[in-house]
């Protein structure tokens, strides 16, 4: 599950927390598993959904891209006779284990797991020293590649765009002119000279550090580009009456999923000026309230809760549009692959 970039305990590189399902009662309610249905988890975890999800009578079909939670997986797999696969995938291709007949549903879970933050060797914490490492799927570029090979141009675009950091030259910067020195290691290298670019001030609320590694996360695992990719597949895999439940955890992955959902509600193309070209049949119907945030109750004892927000809607039987990710206005990021090229 993913963990709220907040200070202290539930913050996105902090400490330790509690790994609790975030807005499950709503989840399960947009939801409605019941016998017979196939529901895809498409963000595993520690199996907090997808547990409750088989407690409702559905089947599951559950993702993740990281391999420590497949592997932590396997005794809930066992443990009900067939009615849970586990597959380790990233959920931009949830359609490729969708059944042919389509699914009753999906939910996602965007973000870091409360697992993930607490293994140090994992990089994602920097109040736990580690490698800077940061990798969901513990394969490809980390966040060490990163710091020490993009140009400083790329990584003030992806601290601004990402983290929407202010002082985002002047970090880029300073960590050009470490590296020359020494390169970056570990996650304490970096946070450490955060905390003396820009040091905490009275007023602030998180840590110094919080968005550059919320940026680098971000940016290592492409999770805006994952989340707009598997809300197009859902579109797919979904049979008419199936429901898509998305709980965000920052505004970036929530503006997405809120423009995908307007976006899918159907509309007339053209404009004032010109006559309509054609209407737009709507692939989704919303589920409830256009977005439902947890409830102070919650909040106080789950504080990862407190910017969750859960959007959901209703498969329609229009077809499938295009999957455009242009809707979204993504910033145009350096490659993983190309940087410093």
């Amino acid at each position: 599950m993913a963990a709220n970039p907040g200070e202290g305990s539930t913050d996105a590189g902090g400490g330790p927390v509690r790994h609790i399902p975030v807005l499950l009662n709503e989840v399960l309610t947009a939801l409605e598993p019941a016998a017979g249905k196939v529901i895809l988890d498409g963000t595993f975890g520690a199996g907090g959904y997808t547990s409750a999800i088989l407690s409702g009578g559905a089947d599951v079909i559950a993702l993740d891209r990281d391999p420590t939670a497949i592997a932590g997986g396997q005794a809930l797999v066992d443990a009900h006779g067939g009615r849970l696969k586990l597959i380790h995938s990233q959920f931009s291709r949830l359609a490729d284990h969708a059944p042919a007949g389509g699914l009753d549903g999906v939910v996602l879970d965007i973000g870091v797991s409360s697992m993930q933050i607490d293994e140090a060797d994992r990089g994602f914490s920097f109040q736990k020293n580690g490698p800077l490492d940061m990798r969901m799927s513990a394969s490809g570029v980390s966040a060490a590649d990163v710091v020490n090979r993009a140009k400083v141009a790329e990584l003030i675009r992806i601290f601004h765009f990402l983290g929407e950091e202010s002082q985002s030259p002047r970090i880029a910067h300073a960590i050009e002119k470490r590296r020359a020195e020494k390169p970056f290691e570990t996650t304490r290298d970096l946070a450490g000279l955060i905390e003396i670019v820009t040091p905490r001030k009275m007023k602030d609320k998180i840590h110094p550090a919080t968005r550059v590694f919320q940026a680098l996360r971000i940016f290592v695992n492409d999770e805006l580009g994952e989340l707009a990719q598997a809300l197009f597949a859902a579109e797919q895999a979904l049979k008419p009456g199936g429901r898509l439940v998305v709980v965000t955890f920052h505004s970036l992955e929530d503006r997405i999923v809120k423009t995908f959902f307007s976006d899918r509600a159907g509309k007339a193309s053209g404009s004032r000026h010109m006559p309509i070209a054609h209407e737009r049949a709507a692939t989704f119907d919303r589920i409830g309230k256009p977005m439902v945030s947890a409830s102070d109750a919650e909040a106080e004892i789950n504080p990862r809760a407190r910017s969750a927000k859960l959007r959901a809607g209703l498969r329609t039987t229009a077809p499938a549009e295009a999957a455009d990710m242009s809707i979204f206005g993504l910033p145009n990021l350096a490659s993983l692959g190309k940087l410093g090229a």
